[in-house]
């Protein structure tokens, strides 16, 4: 599931990343990605330190 694919991605970075960085690193399309995050953030599973950046939660 693309999901998990994005939070992996995010806990491999190591810091706090765009939907586009996501996108790139991952290999997935922007679309995917932010439909994603949508479901990870209702889960509780991201959150965001600052405008339009990412990281899962600790």
């Amino acid at each position: 599931m693309s999901a998990e694919k994005v939070l992996e991605t995010m806990k491999k970075a190591g810091r706090p990343l765009r939907s586009g960085e996501i996108a790139h690193l991952s290999g997935l399309d922007k679309k995917e990605v932010e439909k994603a995050m949508k479901v990870l953030q209702k889960e509780g599973k991201i959150e965001s330190p600052a405008r339009c950046v990412w990281q899962p939660k600790q």
